[in-house]
Order: C-alpha cells, then structure tokens, then sequence
C-alpha cells in the first residue's frame, strides 16, 4: 500500500526534476492519478468514521470528472505535444502542478445508507479497494518507468 509518507518522498523527487528538466507527459499523468487516490482515500475513510453523526452526507471525489480532464490532457498532448489540464467546477489546478479536488455528495451511497447499512458500507469497501487498486497500479508503473530510465 502507497504510505502518505511515500508519496511525500515521490512528490519531493517530482519537484526537483521538474525544475531540472520537464517531467514527460506519462509520469505527470501518473503523478495525478497517485495524488487523486491518495484524495479519494481520505474521503472514503471519513465516509466510514463520520457514518453515525447528525446529517451525514457520504462524498465521494468525482471520478468521471478527473477522468475527462485526463482525457482532455491526453487528447491535447496528442494534437500539441503538449499536456494541458483544464480547471472543471469540482477540480482545480495549482501553480506547480498540484491540483484541488473537491468532494461532491454520493446520492447513491446515501441511498444505500437509507436503505441498508449494510449495503452502504459494502459499497463504500468497494469503492475503498477499486481506489487502492488503482493507486497500486499507477505506483507500479512509476516504479516501472523508473527502471527503465535508471538502467
């Protein structure tokens, strides 16, 4: 599992490539991925921890939103050579190459919750290991590119 102290480590080795040399357009798109799931875990924990207190509402990251600006980029890099992240109403780009990422309410989840605690927190184990995952399988790919490019 991808610790927040790691990616700490591989945010700081980022940081001081780029301002060395451009980081190519597969490891920044990686990069994005591991900082959107490291997100998205904070999220879905609390979904779990903050259940039983008044007028909780389950979130979720978007992750169709983020999709379509990974697309975006993509296709931009494509025409232009060139990535170029777009701001969307819950996803917002920072100087740097950081960006913002805000929860948005999951009214399936909360429906869910409505009609079976069970369900709701089935679903929310699921969304839980798909993020992992996700965030294993980018980590490995940038280790991956690492050794490539070390060797």
């Amino acid at each position: 599992m991808i610790t927040d102290e790691s990616l700490k480590q591989v945010g700081k080795k980022q940081e001081a490539k780029s301002t060395i040399a451009t980081v190519d357009n597969l490891t920044e798109i990686l990069f994005k991925v591991l900082e959107f799931t490291q997100i998205r875990q904070k999220i879905l924990v609390s979904n779990f921890r903050d259940v039983d207190k008044p007028g909780f509402i389950p979130t979720d990251l978007p992750n169709c939103e983020f999709a379509d600006v990974l697309n975006v980029a993509l296709d931009e890099h494509i025409k232009n050579n060139r990535l170029l992240f777009t701001d969307t109403n819950n996803i917002k780009f920072l100087r740097g190459g950081c960006f913002e990422a805000s929860p948005v309410p999951d009214n399936y989840a909360r429906y869910l919750l409505k009609i079976s605690r069970e369900r709701y927190l089935r679903f929310q184990v699921d969304k839980i290991i798909e993020n992992a995952l996700n965030q294993k399988f980018a980590a490995q790919l940038l280790r991956q590119k690492r050794q490539l490019t070390t060797t």
